[in-house]
């Protein structure tokens, strides 16, 4: 992202491995989702009616680590988090252990964003747990009756009594896939990335609005709600990784296919293209094949180097920038320079990314960004304080070039996007085009 700059989701992950200790799946998933969350990462698991967890704070090996050796249980959840509500704390990382009245202890992870949540302690996160708590009956009953009152963005793991559950918003705007494990069991998670690392076999996708449940018995579903399909467009775009599949959809073949749309939608005269590593080389591949342009590696990324996009504060990404980007002087210099990436927010990294390459002696660099521009606020995962933040707002693509000190600029159509992307389900585009698919927010977006 040519931006470093915004807020990320969640990736969650449940296992139910019968005859297996849960922990090792859970932390192989968990290090397959890390790019969704390197603030906190933590596991919960389950044996008989017994919950521990282990939290920590930083990336996968490090918050975990050791630390979940010797626990027992083939039932378990995890999580990786980035805080889009509530602040980046040990206090706030997932998964959450709670217990309600009268039932046994349950644990809840949760990827999303939910609006309008009642109190103001914790993260979202923790105040749904509160309410699952304070309500009687099943888990699976409980979130039967709370989660149809609830708005947002959601898909979220749970379990209880030795039953893993698996539950997505009316909208689905966060993606949720369910596989089968080699000899019996099941994994929920963020990505199908995730599955293919534990060797499951993907089954299908967690619907909208449905909750489904897994345990010795076999599997149950029941749907709470329905409505307008909102997959998330930037779950294409930039948060998922490349091997993995949304609504049938590589996500591989859907950036080729973007980058390729914006080289017909936004030419440039040039002699070569390269990609802000690393989310953004599928789509500079799909321009170079469709533009006949030659294309090249010219900046190098610092691997060590946290994902800038989720970084916490500005002062954050902008240290970022500088540490994980660094230009090849030997691929640009003396060149025309299409650099493509996967969206801009706040462009603060797009113009060190073009400081940069020019001082490495591209002699032009024009950006395309294969997505369109972000303009609206989302309310659905995406931490972005205001309107203040988003650098397209009130300026045109020409002006967006001029702030960023690229010689041209221009961002893929929204129509373009959404033809790209082509699943069964709708895309949530809001943030690019101002159409909210929950009408809830529309009046708060605007102001």
């Amino acid at each position: 992202m040519i931006n470093g700059d915004a807020g990320e989701e969640c990736g969650v992950i449940g296992v139910l491995a019968p005859g297996w200790p849960a922990a090792p799946l859970l932390t192989d998933g968990l290090f397959t989702l890390q790019h969704r969350g390197q603030e906190s990462a933590g596991v919960a698991v389950s044996r008989g009616r017994d919950i521990e967890t282990r939290l920590g704070m930083g990336l996968v090996a490090d918050a975990l680590g050791p630390r979940v050796h010797g626990l027992t249980g083939s039932l378990g959840i995890g999580h990786v988090r980035y805080s889009t509500s509530g602040a980046s704390s040990l206090a706030n990382a997932q998964p959450i252990r709670e217990q309600g009245p009268g039932r046994p202890p349950f644990a809840i992870a949760h990827n999303g964003n939910l609006t309008g949540m009642p109190g103001s302690a914790g993260s979202d996160s923790r105040r749904l747990a509160g309410l699952l708590a304070g309500a009687p009956g099943s888990l699976g009953d409980v979130m039967a009756e709370v989660l149809p009152g609830v708005r947002g963005a959601y898909s979220l793991v749970a379990m209880a009594d030795g039953t893993l559950y698996a539950a997505r918003d009316p909208h689905g705007f966060r993606p949720l896939s369910v596989g089968v494990l080699d000899g019996g069991g099941w994994v929920v998670a963020s990505e199908t990335a995730a599955l293919d690392a534990l060797g499951a076999e993907f089954l299908r996708d967690v619907e909208p609005g449905e909750i489904a449940e897994f345990d010795a018995r076999g599997t149950r579903s029941q749907r709470f709600g329905g409505g307008r399909s909102a997959l998330c467009a930037f779950e294409h775009v930039y948060f998922a990784r490349a091997d993995s599949v949304l609504d049938k959809r590589s996500v591989y073949e859907v950036r080729r296919d973007l980058g390729a749309a914006l080289a017909r939608e936004a030419p440039a005269d040039a002699d070569l293209v390269i990609p802000v590593p690393d989310t953004a080389r599928v789509a500079a591949l799909g321009y170079s094949e469709e533009s006949g342009l030659r294309y090249a590696e010219g900046l190098v990324r610092n691997i060590y180097v946290s994902r800038t996009f989720i970084q916490p504060s500005q002062q954050d990404r902008q240290g970022g920038v500088r540490l994980k980007l660094r230009p090849v002087e030997q691929v640009v210099a003396g060149h025309r320079v299409v650099v493509v990436d996967d969206s801009i927010v706040r462009a603060t990294s797009a113009i060190q990314v073009v400081a940069l390459l020019r001082a490495a002696g591209a002699t032009e660099v024009h950006v395309r960004v294969a997505s369109p521009a972000v303009r609206w606020l989302c309310f659905f995962g995406v931490d972005i304080k205001g309107g203040d933040e988003l650098a397209a707002r009130g300026r045109t693509s020409e002006e967006m070039g001029r702030l960023v000190g690229a010689d041209s600029l221009a961002y893929l159509s929204a129509e373009a996007l959404v033809a790209g992307a082509r699943g069964s389900m709708d895309l949530c585009t809001a943030c690019f085009t101002g159409d909210y698919p929950a009408a809830d927010v529309e009046t708060e977006a605007i102001r």
